[in-house]
């Protein structure tokens, strides 16, 4: 295993966490949260379990990601004061 790829990774995968946590829009908050499970999916590729990181590409990046988009369609963006 090549050292450098998995430090590579992990450190996308922290600073993704970090930005996904403190960002104030909703939806970029979900396309940051879906790109982490996407990374992650990468980190297990690399580390040799393929059919745990086609789970996490297919159920995480996927159909997560649809769904909170989904969910962000009926909330209120604005606040009413």
């Amino acid at each position: 295993m090549i050292w450098q790829i998995d430090f590579y990774l992990l450190v996308i995968l922290i600073i993704t966490a970090v930005v996904a946590l403190e960002i104030r829009d909703l939806l970029a908050s979900v396309a940051l949260l879906t790109g982490y499970s996407f990374f992650m999916a990468l980190l297990f590729a690399q580390m040799g379990s393929v059919d745990v990181a086609f789970t996490e590409a297919a159920l995480g990046a996927g159909v997560t990601g649809v769904f909170l988009v989904c969910a962000l369609f009926f909330l209120e963006r604005r606040s009413a004061d």
